[in-house]
């Protein structure tokens, strides 16, 4: 069996002093202590297997035979060795460590076509990174589609031993969200591809921690008890509801991440209200809420009280947000111990709001504000990249997502290795567009139907003040705009501000919240919206 190694760098000589922006772009570390860390060693066979997340059997993608993989806890300071094995018979396979910042070691990413070459099947590739900052954060495939397929799992970074959170809690319960397609992802991603596309439809379920029910009364409406009792709360392992125990008269964190490929989600808990303290593994201003929007690749940390009626149990509900929802709700059960699980909530689930409430979402989002003590972002950025998030047409028929209307087409080298050894004609020299248009009308179908493909990269020196502006636009469909979730490697970023309409530099700038904006790692925009972020050029990679 072949074996790559990710604790060093691939190549000798130096990594040259500056950044490379892609379509996914690129914020912070903190300086760790002295305080004694520790090396958590893994080892993972990635595999298929059959599976019934949601009660019908299907093919998941697993590590070591679960789904979704173990989780790792570390503490701040700690060195985590995965050895990843891929066992997959004709697909390759890579990692990505979603949110941790791979200070010092870009080539651990896990990104295929950036960072490294995939691992091929029968091959082994072992990442090895240093976990900086407390929070909670996963890790996915990133190729293909296999994040869809289940290959994901939970990351959870403790502060350093002696150290504490920030706020008071008796105990945790940790929450993945994902959805769930029963068309295989391989027919899903031909579908996507080809000409014309063929859309493949909204989920069939949400699943919680792996877990969810498409044809069950569970998830369709309270008042058909007879049939929800069918679903066996405590039934089949696989697909009967990830319970949360909890008992009367303590403070849980819930830690809550959405691994969706699509869904952006709604999550609330009956007769409980939420405490939202961390977003995507930095502390926020704690505000009170009934319920929290959750966008692909974020995760958030609430703290509940439950000092409700301790003789009931309450629900707990996910629904989808910002697409007509066609997925029914995910809904699993709060359950207060002694209480059996079988014993139902007396009130109904949660409702979930309007999926176009987009006020609603905004009046959330807008209340996510960095704790006191936070890090504040410079005053002025040296430079400002402006990146139109369009839908397009390719060669007549293909449907593509575009960028200042060039769609990304990723090489055949990875860019880490190719910068670093100059292997300048595997990938395009020529940066791309760093605005668009100035009289672009973006509450219209784009005016050039069709994209062009590039992999040519934006790069910054070290140390360079970053504004990327992010504005949304009319897809191809007349007066149709779409909430999208950005993600952020190798980096944290401040969120500056958001607004309606074309973002102006003359107008706009005054909105910009210099004085405590959240440092996130994922953000999302609003149809018709922009937003605005900034980071510091401080992490060499790609």
């Amino acid at each position: 069996m072949a074996t790559k190694v990710a604790n060093q760098p691939l190549f000798p000589m130096p990594f040259p002093a500056m950044f490379f922006l892609l379509s996914i772009i690129f914020g912070f570390g903190i300086t760790l202590s002295d305080a004694v860390s520790q090396t958590r060693h893994y080892t993972w066979e990635v595999e298929y297997m059959f599976w019934s997340p949601d009660c019908k059997e299907n093919l998941v993608m697993g590590i070591n035979g679960q789904f979704p993989g173990p989780t790792i806890r570390a503490n701040v300071g700690d060195t985590v060795v995965v050895e990843m094995i891929n066992k997959l018979s004709t697909e390759d396979v890579v990692i990505h460590w979603h949110g941790i910042l791979q200070k010092g070691t870009p080539w651990a990413d896990g990104t295929a076509s950036i960072s490294q070459c995939a691992t091929n099947p029968g091959e082994s590739f072992t990442y090895q990174f240093v976990v900086d900052k407390p929070g909670t954060y996963f890790y996915h495939g990133h190729l293909g589609m296999q994040r869809a397929a289940g290959l994901y799992g939970s990351l959870i970074v403790d502060p350093e031993e002696g150290e504490k959170e920030p706020f008071h809690y008796d105990e945790e319960i940790n929450l993945l969200l994902s959805d769930w397609w029963h068309e295989s992802i391989l027919k899903q991603e031909i579908g996507l591809s080809s000409s014309p596309m063929r859309w493949i439809g909204e989920p069939q379920s949400i699943l919680i921690n792996g877990r969810g029910q498409s044809n069950c009364s569970i998830a369709a409406k309270y008042m058909n008890m007879k049939k929800m009792e069918q679903c066996k709360l405590s039934g089949s392992e696989q697909c009967a509801p990830f319970i949360l125990e909890v008992k009367p008269n303590k403070i849980y964190r819930i830690r809550i991440t959405s691994t969706t490929s699509l869904s952006a989600l709604n999550f609330a808990i009956g007769k409980h209200k939420l405490l939202v303290v961390e977003a995507d593994g930095n502390y926020v201003q704690p505000f009170l809420t009934s319920d929290i929007d959750i966008y692909s690749g974020e995760s958030y940390s609430v703290l509940i009280n439950t000092d409700q009626k301790p003789s009931e149990n309450y629900w707990v509900s996910l629904g989808i947000r910002g697409r007509d929802p066609k997925t029914p709700p995910g809904l699993t059960i709060l359950n207060y111990l002694p209480n059996p699980v079988s014993k139902l909530p007396t009130s109904p689930p949660p409702e979930t709001p309007k999926w176009n409430d987009y006020d609603r979402s905004k009046n959330f989002t807008f209340q996510i504000l960095a704790a006191m003590g936070s890090p504040k972002p410079p005053l002025k950025s040296t430079r400002r990249i402006f990146l139109l998030n369009t839908q397009n047409k390719m060669n007549g028929g293909y449907t593509k997502w575009a960028i200042n209307n060039v769609s990304l087409a990723l090489p055949s080298t990875p860019y880490l290795g190719a910068i670093k050894i100059g292997l300048n004609h595997t990938f395009d020299q020529n940066p791309p567009p760093e605005t668009y248009p100035e009289d672009y009308d973006i509450n219209k179908p784009p005016p050039n139907r069709n994209t062009i493909t590039g992999n040519g990269v934006y790069r910054f020196q070290i140390g360079e003040i970053v504004d990327v502006v992010l504005q949304n636009a009319n897809t191809l469909n007349d007066k149709h705009s779409e909430i999208h979730p950005w993600h952020l490697h190798g980096h944290d970023f401040w969120v500056l501000g958001y607004g309606e309409g074309k973002f102006s530099s003359a107008a706009d700038e005054t909105k910009l919240n210099l004085k405590n904006p959240p440092l996130r790692n994922t953000v999302v925009i609003f149809p018709f919206g922009w937003t605005v972020l900034r980071f510091v050029a401080d992490n060499p990679g790609v």
